[in-house]
């Protein structure tokens, strides 16, 4: 929330990046209360969320969209900064803000139509076989289906833009330092995106491989919920609280690590003490 007002709240920051930025706290947000649905339902009545109920349907839908709208946001980010540093020697193609607003409807639209692909029939419901043990009524092909595409999607994607864009600042530090020039700034944005880009892989991997693993786990297991209880169970419910911090750690990563958001950030709060100060700053 802070993050999506201080974003709004600040018109020079409505930049192409700035739009995508605010999205994924967007998605995040959603993330975050979808799961917080889910755990309300956990605490009421805690058989539907095991053996399963027409309940679930809802929540775990939107849970799945949030999700995926999430993933596409880091993946459409990645894309942005790689074309913003490869193309920055080029004038004839710039990423604009129609280009993010393109973004980020494609990627809502398709996030809302994989996740709502259970509320239009693609559920166990009234079926004994092919059944999700961790994500009843939730058929183990459509877990299949959404999870093992964006998986790839969420790591393969964001791997080669950030190496290129490492790459392309290499390549033109070198160039610099053979013509006699500084290549303090290409050093220094190398260190940057190098370490940020780690940041962004380990934090997927920890977000990510677990519920995965839940998925493959329920794929290839055929036992009954009693059999598994509460082991798999408690599996699963810390492989929600991973996507949780998943969501928690993408603004330290993307967003409040920026020099000028934090400086925007301390502006507002002084607004109400000194309105024309913090409009100065």
């Amino acid at each position: 929330c802070t993050v999506i007002f201080t974003r709004m709240a600040t018109k020079d920051l409505h930049k192409p990046i700035s739009i995508l930025f605010c999205n994924l706290a967007f998605s995040d947000l959603f993330t975050s209360f979808s799961g917080f649905w889910i755990s309300m339902l956990f605490i009421t009545n805690p058989d539907i969320t095991i053996f399963g109920s027409k309940d679930m349907l809802a929540p775990y839908a939107f849970y799945t969209m949030s999700i995926l709208s999430t993933i596409y946001n880091l993946v459409s980010i990645g894309i942005e900064r790689y074309l913003a540093v490869a193309e920055s020697m080029r004038t004839r193609f710039r990423v604009t803000r129609s280009h993010s607003i393109a973004a980020v409807l494609i990627n809502w639209v398709l996030a809302f139509f994989l996740g709502c692909l259970p509320l239009m029939g693609w559920n166990c419901l009234h079926m004994e076989k092919n059944i999700s043990v961790l994500y009843s009524p939730f058929c183990v092909n459509y877990l299949i289906f959404i999870a093992i595409p964006n998986v790839v999607v969420a790591f393969i994607i964001p791997l080669f833009t950030y190496l290129r864009i490492i790459i392309i600042l290499r390549k033109r530090k070198l160039r610099m330092k053979a013509c006699g020039q500084a290549t303090g700034t290409y050093k220094s944005a190398e260190i940057q995106v190098a370490r940020t880009s780690i940041f962004i892989w380990l934090l997927a991997l920890i977000s990510y491989a677990p519920f995965f693993a839940g998925v493959i786990f329920d794929a290839t297991i055929h036992q009954c919920h009693v059999d598994l209880y509460p082991g798999v169970y408690i599996f699963r419910n810390c492989t929600a609280m991973l996507i949780t911090i998943n969501c928690l750690g993408n603004p330290i990563i993307y967003t409040l690590k920026v020099k000028t958001l934090g400086a925007k950030l301390k502006a507002l709060k002084c607004l109400s003490a000194n309105r024309v100060r913090a409009c100065t700053i």
